[in-house]
């Protein structure tokens, strides 16, 4: 039996104080399934501040069902606590994002951290697309960061997360606090990829070149279930620019790009690039971008 990463409970070393007599919770429970050949939003659960907007479908009736996640303050602070659970059901096709940039807000002087979790399921024959706009963290920030992702048979799923560390065009530097990243994607319970990233300006890690290098911009974009993936990784190469900023590899299935550098527009742009790129790989279909990213 897979043992499974519990995305509640906090990384032992984390040194994160989170008091439970000031969480103030925040959820979101999503379903999407084929309905008379077309994908509908079947469920949507909320609790406190996140919301979201009615469906669209850009691409046509019978394409990808486009939603918008809202979360009206804007960011988190401490002792909050976002879970996003999506469940995209067998072949159905949705594309999640978000209207604005997700902040991540100082801590308050007692140190009391916040948590964010996103759970995103995938059934058998099923497509989701997770493509939520840039995270922004402040300067003193402390939280956790846990997403997991579960496929079942031959779903594909293809998504990125973008982190700012701090804000240098204001001469103010992530240079205080931490923030514990994990991330989980398995098929059918096996994993295909565990990774634990602990962001700490007090560590050398932070800014040795073996590490962080003093990067203050990074993400990483994924896909699983291309048919060819060195096809996949040709393309890219052939379609983004040459640079040392980003590598991309493939292992046990799953395509990963990878971005370190100090440009936030940057790595937005690299995404959106490689996105177009391997979209019609993974589904045969071309990008639709969002009318939100336009706004």
């Amino acid at each position: 039996m897979t043992a499974r990463l519990d995305l509640r409970a906090p990384c032992p070393d984390s040194g994160h104080r989170f008091d439970a007599g000031r969480r103030w919770v925040a959820s979101l429970e999503l379903g999407f399934a084929a309905r008379r050949g077309a994908t509908r939003m079947i469920r949507a659960r909320h609790q406190g501040p996140l919301r979201v907007q009615r469906p669209f479908y850009p691409e046509g009736r019978d394409e990808a069902c486009h939603v918008y996640l809202l979360h009206p303050p804007g960011g988190l602070v401490s002792g909050d606590a976002l879970t996003i659970r999506a469940r995209v059901e067998a072949g159905a096709r949705a594309l999640l994002t978000t209207p604005a940039a997700n902040k991540l807000y100082r801590a308050d002087s007692h140190g009391v951290a916040w948590r964010q979790h996103t759970e995103l399921e995938v059934a058998d024959g099923g497509v989701l697309e997770w493509l939520p706009q840039e995270t922004i963290a402040f300067d003193g920030s402390w939280g956790e960061q846990a997403t997991s992702i579960d496929l079942s048979g031959n779903a594909r799923c293809l998504g990125w997360e973008v982190l700012a560390l701090g804000r240098p065009a204001s001469h103010l530097p992530y240079v205080s606090g931490r923030i514990e990243q994990r991330f989980a994607l398995r098929r059918d319970g096996k994993p295909l990829w565990l990774e634990r990233q602990p962001l700490d300006p007090k560590h050398p890690r932070f800014y040795g070149r073996w590490g962080q290098g003093g990067a203050s911009v990074q993400a990483t974009l994924w896909a699983v279930g291309l048919a060819d993936g060195r096809e996949a990784i040709e393309a890219l190469r052939e379609a983004l620019p040459v640079g040392p900023r980003w590598a991309v590899t493939l292992r046990h299935g799953v395509l990963l790009l990878r971005y370190l550098g100090q440009e936030r527009n940057a790595a937005w742009s690299l995404c959106e690039a490689a996105w177009r790129v391997l979209r019609p790989l993974l589904v045969g279909r071309e990008a639709h971008p969002p009318r939100i990213w336009f706004t």
